[in-house]
């Protein structure tokens, strides 16, 4: 399974694109960033978005792909899925005719854009892939994701504080080979973290005890104006933590 990192950070900077991984070149793990890091031709080939929840800096770039689909006369549907209070969120939030279109309605003939409410904790399947989502604990409605293939998966966190349910759902899981997990600010911030439901390093190292047992964790979601700080405090962690580096694609 290859997954490629379009967007790695939890904001936007020089360089520097929101949380977005693209899965065996056909599903998205979060949008924060598709049209900035994919060209058209590739972008052409995505079938399905996994929204965690819907925060715009997951969510902006599934706006901007679906517009591109309702305008290239394609007649190709995009499938945006995720728990129901997310779908909920999007549709009325962004796809709103408002904010956005509602390209589930456009063009007439062949909508851009359809939704998909995943019940939590059912096996779904998208194209090649196994998919559980979790809710997970942040300031919104929002859900981790297993995503398998029948061989090897990994476990993306969302945005979330400390969370149970998730890692419990991932041990039950054979074949977990990765865990991605969110790590927004520096361990000084941690006040900060607690009231937006962010994971710090300390907390980062404090919830390694949950995860499937010797899996490497992979960091994503930092925010750009403290990636070095946050990198430095990841660094110290005993075992293998990896900040993942963006445009780069890991397999597992």
């Amino acid at each position: 399974m290859n997954i490629r990192v379009l967007g790695a950070f939890g904001s936007e900077g020089p360089g520097q694109r929101p949380s977005a991984f693209l899965v065996n070149d056909r599903t998205l793990v979060d949008a924060g960033s598709v049209g900035s890091a994919l060209p058209v031709a590739e972008q052409l080939g995505i079938d399905n978005v996994l929204l965690t929840h819907a925060h715009l800096d997951h969510v902006v770039g599934a706006a901007y792909l679906v517009e591109m689909l309702a305008t290239a006369d394609l007649h190709r549907t995009v499938t945006l899925a995720g728990l129901t209070p997310v779908i909920d969120a999007i549709r009325t939030g962004i796809f709103n005719n408002v904010v956005w279109p509602d390209f589930s309605a456009i063009p007439a003939e062949c909508p851009a854009a359809a939704y998909r409410a995943l019940v939590p904790e059912r096996d779904y399947t998208f194209g090649d892939l196994r998919v559980i989502a979790v809710p997970v604990d942040h300031t919104v409605p929002a859900a981790g994701f297993i995503v398998h293939d029948g061989i090897s998966g990994f476990v993306y966190s969302g945005d979330t504080a400390p969370t149970e349910a998730l890692w419990k759902a991932a041990r039950r899981v054979p074949g977990i080979r990765g865990v991605l997990i969110e790590c927004a600010f520096p361990n000084r911030l941690a006040g900060l973290a607690e009231i937006s439901r962010h994971m710090t390093p300390e907390r980062v190292r404090r919830e390694r005890d949950k995860m499937p047992p010797g899996v490497p964790v992979f960091v994503y979601h930092v925010k750009p104006q403290f990636a070095d700080e946050t990198a430095e405090e990841l660094a110290k962690l005993d075992g293998a933590v990896t900040v993942v580096e963006q445009d780069k694609t890991y397999t597992i």
